[in-house]
């Protein structure tokens, strides 16, 4: 399936979380064998072409598409964790989201220095999860410049906010409007 073929997957729901708001609904996607499979492929050679030695994805959606992607590569995977989920003595971020504060987390053994880590997520939007993310994996050592998405809504301006991070960024498709 092509990339086109796929944005005809994701359901789009109107006012949700709240008025105003056209929600990219990517649940669709993912329970679709088929494109579930051809999102991955496109993003694992996308990845590959990037030089990765290493997949990072935050919690939750980036799981799966990160940890697909890292399977396809042969490569391992990062989980950039919600706080309290890991048993060890972690290295976290604090990063501003539109109604306050969240936090990530990760095990900083996982990444070794210099290591060329790669984001995968299913979306960016505003961009604050994932420039936090690489922020983290930074300080962890890692070097951090290449970011790929299934949905990129650039109107939030996320994917330019990573750019002025020194960040490429790659989505399969976009959706205009918020």
């Amino acid at each position: 399936m092509t990339p086109e073929e796929l944005k005809s997957l994701i359901r789009t729901v109107p006012d949700f979380p709240e008025p105003g708001i056209q929600f990219r609904d990517i649940t669709t996607l993912i329970g679709h064998g088929v494109g579930l499979k051809a999102s991955i492929a496109h993003l694992a050679k996308r990845v590959d072409a990037s030089g990765a030695q290493a997949i990072a994805g935050m919690e939750a959606r980036g799981f799966i598409f990160g940890a697909a992607v890292a399977v396809e590569l042969g490569l391992g995977f990062i989980p950039v964790r919600k706080p309290g989920k890991l048993p060890i003595e972690t290295i976290g971020i604090d990063y501003a989201l539109e109604y306050g504060t969240d936090r990530l987390e990760i095990d900083p053994s996982a990444i070794y220095a210099d290591q060329y880590v790669v984001i995968v997520d299913d979306l960016i939007a505003t961009g604050g999860t994932a420039l936090a993310a690489a922020q983290l994996l930074r300080q962890a050592g890692a070097r951090v410049s290449h970011a790929h998405f299934v949905i990129d809504l650039p109107e939030l301006g996320g994917a330019e906010k990573l750019r002025a991070a020194d960040i490429m960024v790659d989505a399969l498709m976009d959706f205009e409007g918020a």
